[in-house]
């Protein structure tokens, strides 16, 4: 029962939020505690879950080692988003009116996880589809959140059409899909696919089901919406954008690759690689002509997508656990940046300005944004570099030796990027001089984000049990 009792827990969640603005009229505080403590708890429970062993539910509901781990992500992503958005509804950050009605805003955030945690366990194309589309519509209402911004506004209908597009894409290749084996349930479909690998059915679903999510996945060339995107969406939106909307499309793809499609993967492999390449070089170059933090993290993401889809070139259970490793870090080192914007964006526009003197204003930041930004461009001994290892070894096992060689040329030109963001941090003078005040509630989770990031490098070598949950 404990296997289950995790997720109910998220589906009721944003039952139980809306119940005590409407009936019980706790308080903002009490609302914001709540949900923390909430997701906690459900976090901790997840960790008591067995790994090793495979549960369904109602026939069609699927719990594995897998599954848990992308649970744990995605409550952790919810977590973290709610915990950053404190500010953003007690006060204007970034020059721009305060955020409103926090139990629907933290609804929306557990509606997307309970999304994603529907494709983890999806066992048919419906189920599947229900769950991306269950993860994706709360996140068009969290991009247009703040109405008084028109920037927001504007983001949001750009995501909404292109978002629709992308639907539309998915739901085609899944018609051919059923066109093709008869069924929508994924062993009948693994049977089909292991037959008659040649139908040219079979290769027009696959063309339209990744053109759709790599909407979501912002791989190129269908990444054009993140940048616009993630800059007008509210700070903390662009974070949980950023981490789980990519959790889910990984899942998704990880699901049907890894799954049904694990016949074809030696076949398809070609193709995932030429995105893997593409996004990886275009998420670098975009980067690089960057002045705006926010669209600066979200070339910075489409780089990151570029990486996480080189895992699914590997075998089936280093390249789950490479994902998951690598998802986990990718987590604690976005939202480490994020919290950070945040802090030195309060009183001012989040752009590489907003950084100048970090260094002398306050070192703990400058700090903690050096290891955020070292991990994400896998600077040794950060967890990024050994999450890229991991991915660069799980891609070795088919021969993929020229897209490591490619995606570690690109890693330099990553590199560059992020110490022209140190640059403004730690060499730069600022152009006016500015007060931070950090609460205390955001410097401990900035503290432990940090630790993270330092700690989850050597985790690998310190427990073998992540690796064991997925042979």
């Amino acid at each position: 029962m404990i296997t289950i009792f995790p997720d109910i827990l998220i589906l009721l969640f944003p039952f139980v939020m809306l119940s005590l603005k409407l009936f019980l009229k706790v308080s903002l505080k009490t609302q914001e505690n709540f949900a923390v403590g909430y997701f906690l708890v459900v976090f901790v429970t997840l960790n008591f879950i067995l790994l090793g062993q495979n549960h369904f539910y109602l026939s069609n509901w699927k719990i594995d080692s897998f599954g848990i781990f992308m649970r744990e992500i995605f409550v952790l992503s919810s977590l973290l988003a709610i915990s950053l958005s404190h500010n953003y509804f007690n006060s204007s950050v970034s020059l721009k009116p305060k955020l409103l009605n926090f139990s629907e805003f933290s609804a929306s955030v557990g509606f997307a996880a309970f999304g994603g945690i529907v494709v983890v366990s999806a066992n048919d194309l419906l189920t599947l589809f229900i769950g991306l589309e269950l993860a994706t519509i709360p996140m068009y209402a969290l991009v247009a959140w703040n109405k008084r911004d028109s920037e927001g506004t504007e983001a949001a209908i750009k995501f909404i059409l292109t978002g629709s597009v992308a639907t539309a894409f998915e739901l085609f290749g899944f018609s051919y899909l059923y066109g093709f084996s008869g069924f929508i349930t994924f062993p009948e479909i693994t049977n089909a696919v292991a037959t008659a690998q040649v139908s040219p059915l079979l290769w027009i679903s696959l063309l339209f089901i990744i053109s759709g999510i790599g909407f979501k996945m912002t791989l190129f060339p269908f990444h054009l919406w993140a940048p616009d995107i993630y800059e007008g969406a509210p700070t903390p939106v662009t974070a949980i954008l950023s981490v789980t909307s990519k959790a889910v499309a990984i899942t998704f793809l990880t699901v049907l690759v890894l799954g049904p499609l694990h016949s074809v993967q030696k076949e398809i492999s070609p193709f995932l690689a030429l995105l893997a390449g593409a996004t990886l070089f275009v998420g670098n170059l975009g980067a690089l002509s960057q002045s705006k933090l926010r669209r600066f993290m979200a070339f910075s993401s489409i780089s990151q997508a570029g990486y996480i889809l080189i895992a699914l070139l590997g075998n089936t259970p280093n390249a789950k656990y490479s994902i998951v490793y690598y998802l986990f870090l990718y987590t604690f080192s976005n939202y480490l940046a994020f919290f950070i914007f945040s802090v030195v964006g309060k009183n001012q526009a989040e752009t590489f300005s907003a950084l100048r003197g970090l260094s002398e204003k306050n070192k703990f930041l400058a700090i903690s944004l050096l290891i955020a930004l070292m991990s994400l461009a896998g600077i040794p001994p950060l967890a990024g570099f050994f999450g890229k290892l991991q991915i660069f070894t799980t891609a070795a096992e088919n021969g993929h030796f020229f897209l490591i060689l490619f995606a570690v040329l690109n890693n330099v030109l990553a590199l560059y990027y992020y110490i022209q963001v140190l640059k403004s941090a730690w060499i730069d003078k600022p152009e006016k001089e500015i007060a931070l005040s950090i609460p205390t509630k955001q410097k401990i989770i900035i503290l432990i984000l940090t630790l993270s990031v330092l700690l989850l490098g050597f985790l690998p070598f310190l427990s073998n049990n992540l690796s064991i949950a997925f042979l």
